[in-house]
């Protein structure tokens, strides 16, 4: 029965058979499917073309995304309220990428990491995200959020800007020389979409705040094009290949084709190709791809289980995340990951299964194919305000205030840590620093934890009558590697002028190896300066270590007792009562 535990937890598509399959599956609940389906599906549009963007690529490219890899992952995946697509912590990654090795390499290394997060599913890595810190998470999305508003900046104020540098700093610099020579009504339409999102949620009507948004900076931005004003929309920014050789402006309005990811674009205008090199240059980019889209996808099912009270399957998740991210770039869709946003918005709208999320993805086919046209009129200053607002969203700033308040120093270190490292250097850099850190820190503190006492005159010990030159010293604590030579260090200063001493270690619950070789040394110590010692209440953990260590009693050094009572027993029959007998 474990075993085929086990094997369950990985089983193909479990979020759909379980909702549609182990329950029963109405056509009443097939209805709310499609409406909560439809009501993602609108709020997906815009937010997919804006991440694309943002990513680097045209928009098209973002609701290919929404509609492959979020109807695939769905389809195959461990959780069944969630909505996956192209999300704002990918952005980070994928433009550096794009900007390097153009879209090919994206789409080849997006099919890369799906590869990553197969062999995470196969090895059972699904329950990792428990052992990432909350300063660690709100650290990087704190950063990735300031950098993704920053790259905004230049379309929210219609700033002349060509190619941004690759350092957060340069970026800054850039921006501030260009700031001077801001577009008024480009920042005017910024400026009116971003208040619509602030005011609208004070009307507490159900739609969502970023689509009357969007749709008013869309007028705005219509009519002051009419009047004369140059603002960029994506129409005039981006175009495509219509059949006949000539180029249409905006999104093509075709079903995304089948291609292999290296037929399309390098960042130098060619065929980027296949090649060992390539794949060996774009592995730490892949590997930072799946490591964000395990961490995002898994959060976002952790978050959907608190408010639905369902369980996910986590390595199911990592399977379904990466069959979308193999399929997906086949399409022209670049990496694709749970959104929590859109999920938690999906299940407010009362989605029953995983064909809620399949729904949303066919309402963004449906609005490739019916309505590009329109989409082009979408301006790129009302996009940028759209991304403000989902920076500021995933920045989860309240939490990070609260954390800086109240935590202990050492999470506030590595908040700061991880924070400082994604808007400087690299994401991948922050977070590999911020564990490493916060175990740093998490081992030193449960190694300050384990105390060695003096017990010799508690009452229960003295009323058995210690020989005289013996103590009794009790250890509270993990003796592991970071505490033992500390601890064990303590005991032989304490332990000096004793003729013999009782270990009292029923508050020891970790031994370790680096435990192990300090309780050996302790011994052979001992053994040279002819003093004795009893090892008492020895918990499964520590008793185990030691048996299968091999550690066995030497004659007339150290003995090894089941418990206190006991060892005290031992002593005062052996060595007779002289403490307490006057």
């Amino acid at each position: 029965m474990p075993h085929r535990a086990h094997l369950f937890s990985l089983r193909l598509a479990h979020a759909l058979r379980e909702a549609c399959i182990d329950e029963r599956y109405s056509g009443r609940r097939f209805l709310r499917d499609v409406m909560a389906g439809v009501t993602v599906g609108v709020i997906a549009i815009p937010l997919a073309m804006a991440l694309a963007i943002a990513s680097g690529v045209a928009p098209q490219y973002g609701l290919y995304t929404a509609i492959i890899g979020g109807f695939v992952i769905a389809l195959t995946g461990g959780s069944r309220f969630s909505i996956s697509g192209p999300t704002a912590a990918f952005v980070v990654i994928l433009y550096p990428i794009a900007q390097s090795y153009g879209l090919g390499g994206l789409l080849l290394a997006t099919l890369m990491s799906g590869v990553l997060l197969i062999i995470m599913a196969l090895m059972r890595l699904g329950r990792f995200i428990e052992y990432i810190p909350e300063s660690v998470t709100l650290g990087f999305t704190g950063g990735i959020a300031v950098v993704i508003a920053t790259l905004q900046l230049r379309d929210f104020f219609g700033l002349s800007v060509g190619d941004m540098p690759e350092q957060y700093w340069d970026k800054l610099a850039v921006l501030a020389g260009a700031l001077p020579e801001l577009d008024g009504m480009s920042t005017l339409v910024a400026g009116v979409t971003l208040s619509v999102m602030l005011v609208w949620p004070r009307l507490k009507t159900p739609v969502p705040p970023h689509l009357p948004a969007v749709i008013v900076g869309s007028l705005l931005a219509l009519w002051l094009n009419a009047s004369g004003a140059a603002i960029e929309t994506i129409g005039s920014r981006f175009s495509y290949l219509l059949p006949d050789g000539s180029m249409g402006a905006g999104i093509p309005p075709f079903l995304p084709e089948f291609a292999w990811p290296w037929q399309h674009m390098a960042a130098s205008g060619e065929p980027l190709g296949l090649s060992w090199t390539l794949v060996r240059e774009l592995l730490p980019a892949a590997f930072a791809i799946a490591m964000l889209g395990a961490i995002e996808s898994l959060l976002c099912a952790v978050v959907l289980d608190g408010m639905t009270g369902k369980r996910h399957s986590a390595n199911s998740e990592l399977m379904g995340q990466g069959i979308g991210n193999i399929i997906t770039p086949f399409f022209g869709g670049i990496t694709a990951t749970a959104a929590i946003a859109r999920s938690a918005a999906n299940y407010r709208a009362g989605a029953e299964s995983p064909v809620a999320a399949m729904v949303h993805s066919l309402v963004v086919l449906l609005a490739l194919i019916s309505l590009a046209g329109l989409l082009a009129y979408l301006p790129m200053p009302a996009m940028a305000a759209l991304l403000m607002m989902v920076a500021w969203n995933m920045s989860e700033a309240p939490k990070s205030v609260h954390l800086l308040k109240t935590a202990p120093r050492s999470d506030i270190l590595v908040f700061l840590t991880c924070f400082s490292l994604t808007v400087a250097l690299d994401m991948v850099i922050a977070i590999t620093t911020g564990i490493l850190l916060a175990a740093v820190l998490f081992m030193r503190e449960m190694a300050q934890m384990t105390k060695v006492t003096d017990i010799t005159l508690n009452r229960r010990i003295a009323d058995a009558g210690l020989p005289e030159g013996w103590q009794v010293f009790k250890i509270n604590g993990p003796l592991f590697f970071a505490a033992a030579d500390r601890i064990f260090g303590e005991l032989a200063e304490l332990s000096r002028n004793a003729r013999g001493f009782i270990l009292y270690m029923d508050g020891v619950t970790i031994l370790d190896a680096g435990g192990l070789s300090a309780l050996n040394k302790l011994i052979a110590t001992c053994e040279r300066d002819g003093t004795q010692i009893v090892i008492a209440d020895l918990q499964y953990q520590p008793l185990r270590t030691l048996a299968r260590a091999g550690v066995k009693p030497v004659a007339g050094v150290s003995r090894f007792c089941p418990s206190l009572v006991e060892a005290l027993t031992l002593v005062t029959d052996q060595h007779g009562g002289g403490q307490d007998s006057t």
